[in-house]
């Protein structure tokens, strides 16, 4: 697997720390949990889409754009990410944000990723859910083009076979730092949602044999589609890696029973994992992916389905950016009243 044939460009911190969680391990009775910090991949808070962003960006310069197009959810750490990485780059970076909650409060429209997006540079406009977001990218970048612009655009998430190959990257990371400490990783676990990371992983892990299942906690799509998707974009990778026919069907696995609502809207479980991580470990999860993956890991742990001895990755695909977005799902009652008790004591004498 000799990622050095593709283009890239260098600008995530790597290797991501691989930690153990002992604190949250105990607490769940359970197997043995560890973490894969890609929260800590530095690009504007960091996240996952840094990893896919080194080798997309690289393409979009090897292809003399002056300017990257992308489109993700009003709260898009993708969209933050490029925006970033394009500021870097000296590129323009425009995005189209899709509003897949409906939500009208200011936070979630104004604050979190969508601020940082607008400060590295980007300019945004919205579009409607349930729209073919993909072509609505490719409409706006004709426009550029008339304009004299040179655009590349990026898929939601960064997730062809081009981006994916971040992942495959990944897997071989993972891999070295679990040879080098003797660690047996019996399940690797992880948000997915436009199905990049998991299937780079997928193909990563199989082109070197690695015998390590992923489980993907889906965030958006039903069991079969996401399966599809990420089984249709591991072949792919697989072969742009020349390993083809090293994805098989039963590499691919998906729980989507923690959606719940729908994308991006929080569910109890995805609060819990929140609070739990933060409260225990000192790590801030995400309500829309990673609070999601750990909520299903929790649930699961907490059924039975991983065995005490056991011992999980949990890959943190970052995201905390948008915890900024959602500060409504949060009630700390009597620890904020108390922030007001000095000035009700004063009111009072």
């Amino acid at each position: 697997m000799h990622l050095s044939r593709f283009p890239r460009l260098h600008f995530a911190h790597l290797p991501t720390p691989l930690e153990k969680l002992p604190r949250l391990s105990e607490a769940l009775g359970g197997p043995e949990i560890w973490i894969k910090r890609d929260d800590c991949t530095g690009l504007s808070t960091g996240g996952n889409k840094t990893r896919k962003l080194e080798f997309l960006m690289a393409e979009a310069q090897a292809q003399g754009a002056d300017m990257v197009i992308t489109q993700g959810a009003t709260q898009s750490n993708h969209a933050r990410q490029t925006a970033a990485a394009a500021a870097m780059l000296g590129m323009a970076c425009h995005i189209l944000l899709e509003d897949r909650t409906g939500s009208t409060e200011v936070d979630y429209n104004r604050n979190g990723n969508v601020l940082l997006d607008f400060l590295h540079g980007a300019t945004a406009e919205k579009r409607p859910s349930g729209l073919d977001m993909n072509q609505e990218m490719e409409r706006v970048a004709d426009r550029f083009r008339a304009a004299g612009r040179k655009p590349y655009t990026i898929p939601g998430g960064g997730s062809n076979p081009t981006g994916a190959l971040g992942y495959a990257n990944c897997a071989l990371e993972l891999l070295s730092q679990a040879n080098d400490r003797d660690l047996v990783i019996d399940h690797l676990i992880h948000a997915t949602g436009s199905a990049g990371t998991q299937a780079g992983l997928v193909a990563g892990l199989a082109a070197l044999n690695a015998g390590i299942p992923v489980l993907g906690i889906g965030v958006r799509a039903p069991k079969p589609k996401q399966e599809e998707n990420v089984f249709n974009l591991a072949v792919a990778t697989a072969e742009r890696l020349g390993c083809p026919g090293a994805v098989r069907r039963e590499h691919v696995v998906a729980d989507c029973d923690y959606v719940g609502p729908g994308y991006g809207m929080a569910t109890p479980g995805c609060i819990e994992a929140i609070t739990m991580f933060a409260e225990l470990e000192g790590i801030l999860l995400d309500p829309v992916y990673s609070g999601k993956g750990a909520a299903g890991m929790i649930d699961m742990i907490r059924k039975g389905r991983f065995r005490r001895g056991e011992r999980i990755v949990f890959l943190h695909t970052g995201g905390s950016a948008a915890l900024f977005g959602y500060t409504k799902i949060f009630d700390f009652g009597e620890r904020m009243q108390a922030l007001d008790a000095p000035a009700r004591a004063r009111e009072a004498a």
